[in-house]
């Protein structure tokens, strides 16, 4: 990528419908998603693309916008993340 600034990451954020029905929920992902990217130290610079693979289990966060999807979420990708700096991919 001869283009990208030394260091930078960029990101892309992909969560389908089909995971999350309601726009307020793909948008709280999404904005998880950077958040957690934005304060992750150590990642390798880059294009950096998440998608979601799997849905959240509508029965237990039955408002698209809680505090406990929010929580989940974030700790779901800071692991994910935490393990990307390890490795480097």
């Amino acid at each position: 990528m001869d283009d990208l600034p030394e260091g930078a990451c960029w990101l892309g954020a992909v969560v389908p419908k089909r995971h999350a029905k309601r726009a307020v929920t793909r948008n709280l992902l999404k904005r998880q998603i950077r958040r957690v990217v934005h304060a992750q130290v150590g990642l390798p610079s880059g294009l950096w693309v998440i998608r979601l693979r799997s849905p959240f289990d509508r029965k237990l966060f039955p408002s698209a916008a809680s505090d406990a999807l929010r929580t989940v979420a974030g700790n779901e990708l800071l692991a994910v993340m935490a393990k990307a700096a390890r490795t480097g991919a």
